[in-house]
């Protein structure tokens, strides 16, 4: 009996320290992501002389866009485009509101702001 108590007592101290961990994993692979789809476009400009626009999002990336504009001198850029840890796209905004251009995924909830694990993560942080 007494064995079974401190496997519990231990359990409940160690159990949402694991737990939290995950949600640390997840948010530390959103922000790689983030960055390295921000690493991506910066490359696509610096051929092409722009960002892709809204329209084409982040998707000209992995494919030539055929909406205007055309860029001249496009190339892959990723092989393919990551969903965020939570299994959905990451979010393109062309104007970006922090920025020339803001990539992020709104977090746990999936929409948009939030605390903790639900806070939005952009390429402005």
């Amino acid at each position: 009996m007494v064995v079974l108590v401190i496997i519990g007592v231990l359990a409940a101290l160690i159990v949402p320290n694991v737990l939290d961990r995950t949600d640390d994993a997840r948010a530390t692979a959103a922000r790689t992501d983030v960055n390295n789809l921000m690493q991506a476009l910066k490359l696509y400009k610096l051929d092409n002389h722009a960002f892709p626009t809204a329209e084409q999002g982040l998707q000209a990336l992995v494919a030539k866009p055929t909406s205007p504009p055309v860029p001249p001198n496009w190339r892959p850029y990723l092989d393919k485009l990551p969903n965020d840890p939570w299994g959905r796209p990451y979010q393109y905004l062309s104007p970006g509101i922090k920025g020339e251009v803001d990539v992020m995924s709104f977090g746990a909830d999936g929409v948009s702001g939030g605390e903790g694990k639900n806070a939005d993560i952009g390429s402005w942080q």
